[in-house]
């Protein structure tokens, strides 16, 4: 089908049709479809709340194409894109379908710049991409455009996590040494981001460093994207602080939300033990004390909460009581590197070790917090029977990493999800949305990188996708830098950017963890992911 190069512009556009608007509805983003292969009627609902039928993203799984996509049929898609100036941001391999349907569709999925791709141009340039699959073997995958950016995701001694049934348990997260720890560069504190990992330097060092993206302490629109290597001791340093502005008023403010629920409870536990003392017999006697011992545990609950407060507005306030160290290497952020065509893009920050210690030191471990209860954590990370698992969840909350996700196993996960297709749970703690699980893409995917001076780059990233219609997005803008896991606590990337069509992204890209400790590796020889400070 041959196509000659498209000269669409956003002042072409028409009006976005109901199906444009609503066609992924339920997806995080909500993105606008513009063009689409199939020629399937999409019915337009007879009611505004059929607008809400929900779709969901899925792993691709059991199909042909994962033979062929790397091979060379994602690049002769590229190349085609390329050759029609398509304004296209990623291309993504995954299943979308409605969630109360069984059928769940292979679909290519293109993403382009908002309003640069009229409806008729990029219906066909699906079809155009469908008979390049059809040319591949590969018959059964239709092609869907839709619009999608691709964006980054970007003092004192720390705390030791809490004791699960401490009143400050999930709120002081932030403060400990625990994955996720929300950080920005002194210099920049309105950007924040995400401490991955730690690292030991290894050999005779006693050096802790902990890992991040590039563009989480380095800003491109302001600083040079060149080798930085604090050389010299005495040489200006770019400190890392825990708590960027915002980080910081926000967990402030969780705090205060924890307070106002704890006295409003105190007030509704007050007015139920006047209530219920009014009340003859043993029933009510025993309700009465029983209230009375709760209310005692809340009133302690709101002084343990209120003292904390006072100490993080006081003593954590002022961003020099906040540093935690400072970016001793990173070389420049280049995307497409090497023959795995990840993009490069990290940064070694050396921690003060008056911070943190063997005192307050775990590892590298993520808190799973008290939100998610145990038993639906383990289902939620091993939904299917089937899988042959030796997960217990720990007793302190705190899952211990250790070792690395092959990349074959990202390839061909050996775990099944819960409708028997080949799937890796995997998750991560970051400085915006917390925890959250997601599910590793069996496919990589291609990322087209466009930067404010006009040049583009292209990269393969591993894709991450929601854990369903209703888990909310894997991640979101200040995530850049987290780590990524599976539950066998084995590290799989560091998240870099993120797919959508608003802050809420779609699909989240990540770096392989074996390509990140490559280029670690060539600057420290020795580094190893199994720091101790106990030692």
């Amino acid at each position: 089908m041959e196509l000659s190069p498209l000269e669409s512009t956003s002042s072409q556009r028409a009006p976005l049709s109901k199906e444009a608007q609503f066609y992924y509805a339920g997806l995080p983003s909500g993105p606008h479809l513009v063009g689409r292969s199939s020629t399937s009627l999409w019915e337009a609902p007879s009611w505004p709340e059929a607008y809400n039928k929900p779709k969901v993203l899925g792993t691709v799984g059991r199909h042909a194409i994962r033979d062929v996509w790397e091979g060379n049929l994602s690049c002769k898609v590229v190349e085609h894109l390329d050759s029609k100036k398509v304004a296209w941001t990623s291309i993504d391999v995954v299943r979308i379908s409605y969630v109360e349907e069984s059928f769940r569709p292979v679909i290519l999925w293109i993403g382009v710049q908002p309003e640069s791709l009229s409806v008729e141009d990029g219906t066909k340039v699906a079809c155009s991409c469908k008979e390049i699959l059809i040319q591949s073997g590969i018959n059964n995958v239709d092609v869907e455009i839709r619009e999608s950016l691709v964006t980054s995701l970007e003092g004192l001694k720390l705390l030791a996590p809490a004791f699960t049934f401490d009143p400050t348990v999930d709120i002081r997260n932030p403060l400990t040494s625990t994955l996720g720890l929300p950080i920005s560069s002194k210099l920049t504190p309105s950007s924040e981001g995400t401490g991955g990992f730690f690292i030991a330097e290894g050999g005779s060092s006693k050096r802790l460093f902990l890992i991040t993206a590039r563009h989480v302490v380095f800003k491109p629109n302001r600083d040079d994207n060149s080798t930085f290597e604090q050389k010299s001791p005495s040489a200006p340093r770019r400190e890392v602080i825990l708590l960027g502005d915002a980080a910081f008023r926000k967990f402030l403010e969780s705090i205060q939300v924890a307070i106002g629920d704890k006295a409003l409870m105190i007030q509704y536990l007050e007015r139920y033990i006047a209530k219920v003392k009014d009340v003859a017999g043993d029933v009510a006697e025993k309700e009465c004390t029983n209230a009375g011992d709760e209310l005692a545990k809340v009133k302690e609950a709101m002084d343990t909460l209120n003292t904390f407060y006072g100490d993080v507005s006081t003593r954590w306030a002022s961003p020099d009581r906040r540093v935690l160290g400072y970016v001793v290497y990173s070389p420049p952020i280049e995307c497409g590197f090497s023959t795995e065509q990840y993009t490069q893009d990290f940064a070694v920050i050396e921690i003060d070790l008056s911070k943190i210690d063997g005192t307050n030191f775990e590892g590298n471990v993520i808190d799973l917090g008290t939100k998610i209860e145990p038993g639906a954590f383990t289902r939620m990370m091993y939904p299917n029977l089937q899988n042959a698992h030796t997960f217990e969840y720990p007793e302190d909350r705190l899952l211990r990493l250790k070792g690395t996700i092959r990349d074959k196993d990202m390839r061909h996960p050996p775990a099944l999800d819960q409708n028997g297709e080949p799937c890796l749970m995997v998750i991560k703690h970051g400085n915006t949305t917390g925890l959250t699980i997601g599910r590793a893409n069996d496919i990589r995917s291609c990322v087209h990188n466009y930067h404010e001076k006009g040049t583009t780059h292209f990269s393969m990233e591993w894709a991450i996708l929601p854990l369903d219609n209703k888990s909310g997005a894997f991640s979101a803008p200040g995530d850049s830098g987290a780590v990524v896991a599976d539950g066998s606590g084995r590290i799989g990337g560091i998240i870099t950017s993120g797919a959508g069509w608003t802050e809420a992204k779609d699909i989240t890209y990540a770096t392989s963890i074996n390509f990140v400790m490559k280029g670690i590796k060539a600057k420290f020889p020795k580094a190893h992911l199994n720091p101790d400070l106990r030692t």
